[in-house]
């Protein structure tokens, strides 16, 4: 029975990324049906919106999602399709496995770290207050009443809210993921030196949910030192959970450890429905180029497949990919640091995935 499929090629390198998944994901023998669905800059030319209706009607319709990187405007333009597809459809957890696959030029070895991150609050929830209006300058009004600090009046303001029922949520989907995978270790990160009520708030119930789970060990970092931590020494940690921003933040961190944002995939999840994607973004300069890494979209389809229950098929894509990645010949050049002149492109990374896969046993 084939697997329906919501397909969103995004826009700048998106689509180029996202035809090399979807080839090989086709050349593993599992059967799909795409329905694709147009979001971003092209959308809103278009339809006049970034984000139609029928984009989400057609993921709550499929449950599973395949999406290219989309383009956010930085400081002004429509606000990031990415965070308003995990709002509507209640993706509260963020998955970005970031794994050292060999022959990869890095710094360290046998790092493989899963960071948890959660989706829906902190600042990215976007309740926000722009500098010099009536809203930013009532509520500057209510803090210095309250006596909590004084705001200067020309500034702009983000809400940082962190609440009980997501925290223990996001928490204990780590730990779940955690014992599922046979993974030994949960991180919590948190700032709650500093912010008593709100990253203090996420530490009590990650202390609180730990005791669910004493086959599994805990431990809590503040989120300087654990970024120090994890350049100093990364095998120290295996799943990470963490608040909206400091996950968004600390996973770029753990796939520098491993390569770079072109080996790291992602998913957004929640109790049934999931959105895959590559944790980099759209890369507008280098769209039409045939030049970016396209192995964090396929990586990001092996989660499809693992969530999807074709474990087989996700063992032998990421098989391939690892042994193209070993091979070290058609691999772009973010992957040949040494010699970018002999890298190759987007399609050729799928075409020499495809002849790595081995096929399926009879």
């Amino acid at each position: 029975m084939p697997h329906n499929i919501t397909l969103i090629p995004g826009d700048g390198v998106g689509p180029e990324v996202t035809e090399a998944a979807r080839r090989v994901l086709e050349a593993t023998g599992v059967k799909f049906n795409w329905e694709i669905a147009e979001v971003g800059e092209h959308a809103m030319k278009k339809y006049g919106t970034p984000l139609p209706d029928s984009v989400i009607a057609s993921i709550k319709k499929n449950r599973v999602a395949l999406k290219g990187p989309v383009t956010t405007p930085v400081g002004s333009g429509f606000r990031s399709v990415n965070v308003a597809i995990r709002k509507e459809l209640e993706l509260y957890a963020c998955l970005r496995p970031c794994k050292l696959y060999p022959g990869i030029p890095a710094r360290y070895k046998d790092v493989d770290i899963v960071v948890v991150r959660e989706n829906l609050e902190d600042l990215y929830a976007g309740v926000e207050f722009e500098h010099g209006t009536d809203e930013a300058l009532q509520l500057i009004k209510l803090i210095a009443e309250t006596k909590r600090g004084v705001i200067r009046p020309d500034s702009g303001i983000s809400i940082k809210a962190i609440s009980e029922f997501r925290s223990k949520r996001i928490v204990k989907f780590a730990f779940d993921y955690a014992r599922t995978n046979r993974r030994k270790r949960v991180t919590a990160v948190h700032k709650a030196n500093i912010m008593k009520f709100s990253d203090g708030l996420f530490l009590a119930c990650a202390r609180e949910v730990a005791n669910d789970y004493p086959d599994i060990n805990f431990e809590d970092r503040i989120v300087d030192n654990m970024s120090m931590q994890l350049v100093l020494k990364p095998g120290q940690f295996d799943v990470i959970v963490a608040p909206n921003l400091y996950g968004d933040i600390l996973s770029d961190l753990c796939a520098g450890l491993v390569g770079g944002l072109g080996v790291a995939p992602g998913a957004n999840l929640s109790d049934d429905m999931a959105v895959f994607e590559a944790t980099h973004g759209s890369a507008p300069k280098y769209t039409g180029l045939n030049k970016v890494n396209p192995m964090a979209m396929m990586l990001s389809g092996v989660l499809m497949l693992q969530y999807l229950g074709e474990k087989q098929a996700a063992d032998r894509l990421e098989n391939a990919i690892s042994a193209v990645i070993a091979e070290g010949k058609n691999i772009t050049y973010d992957l040949k640091p040494e010699a970018p002149e002999k890298a190759v492109g987007t399609s050729q990374v799928a075409d020499a995935v495809i002849k790595a896969l081995v096929p399926p046993s009879e």
